[in-house]
């Protein structure tokens, strides 16, 4: 929703100061369609020829997530470490034995599904059962569980950050591929020199708007789309930092309580619910 006012502010501030000013928008109109195609076409070229199918895919998705609400909010950092304190509790009064069937089958697990928030996000729900089955295994230390996690963590990172980075790279050859539009237009005007000035100075101008459409279309939209994503991508990976904090201070020997408490201080500030609203979350729960 904030993307489309931000773009509808923009939209209004620039073309509404040029009528204001007494620019002809019929100019820009005329020549939109034609340098649009020549903008988008090679920018989507240049797109596809540089990236993997795989990274052409999440940034398509990467698209989609921009126009929708965080998920990632106070209530739902409340259900994870609501999820982690129970399990925790669980393997501390009955042993790490007794969570197993948890851990091999979390769809089905009581304690997973009593949080459906997280219970049924693949992503995390696998996160977590697979490092609470090497704890119930006992072959690994924390030492050794935890620079596995960062290295998980790092590879997720890493994978989607390359959503961010094509589309950084391609607002970054935006400009670019409008100077070519206006050069061609050039071009077009320098082939047609012995037209009246009316229409010389038309078609000069139309062939300035393929420059002014390449920087708007990088720095209006594509930039922040790419900024937007990256902020998303933050927002995912602070998930599983938070998971890791609970569990390594459990491995740690620190009582299920504590534990969620080290999970909560690596949130977000205006994400991160306070010491007393998890505390009452956890008892309700």
């Amino acid at each position: 929703m904030f993307v489309l006012i931000g773009w509808a502010i923009s939209m209004v501030c620039i073309f509404g100061v040029f009528i204001a000013h007494g620019g002809n928008i019929g100019v820009i109109l005329t020549a939109l369609p034609f340098e649009m195609i020549t903008i988008f076409g090679a920018a989507i070229g240049a797109f596809l020829a540089n990236n993997q199918m795989k990274v052409v895919k999440a940034t398509a998705a990467g698209l989609g997530r921009c126009f929708k609400g965080s998920k990632y909010s106070k209530a739902r950092y409340m259900e994870l470490l609501a999820l982690m304190y129970d399990i925790l509790q669980k393997a501390r009064k009955e042993g790490l034995m007794s969570i197993e069937k948890d851990v091999e089958d979390p769809h089905s697990s009581p304690l997973f599904q009593k949080y459906p928030t997280v219970g049924n996000d693949h992503h995390v729900t696998e996160f977590i059962t697979d490092y609470l089955r090497m704890m119930v295994s006992g072959n690994l230390n924390a030492h050794e569980i935890e620079s596995l996690m960062d290295s998980e963590i790092e590879t997720h990172h890493q994978e989607e950050h390359a959503a961010v980075a094509a589309l950084q790279r391609l607002a970054g050859g935006l400009p670019a591929f409008g100077i070519v539009a206006a050069v061609l237009g050039v071009v077009n005007t320098m082939g047609s020199v012995g037209q009246p000035p009316a229409v010389l100075g038309g078609m000069i101008g139309s062939a300035l708007v393929g420059t002014f459409l390449g920087i708007l279309l990088a720095y209006g939209f594509a930039e922040p789309l790419a900024g937007l994503l990256e902020q998303k991508v933050e927002d995912g990976g602070k998930e599983f930092q938070c998971i890791k904090t609970t569990l390594l201070a459990s491995m740690q020997g620190y009582a299920p309580q504590v534990a969620i408490e080290f999970g909560r201080k690596v949130l977000f500030s205006g994400d991160r619910p306070s010491f007393s609203e998890l505390e009452s979350h956890v008892k309700k729960k």
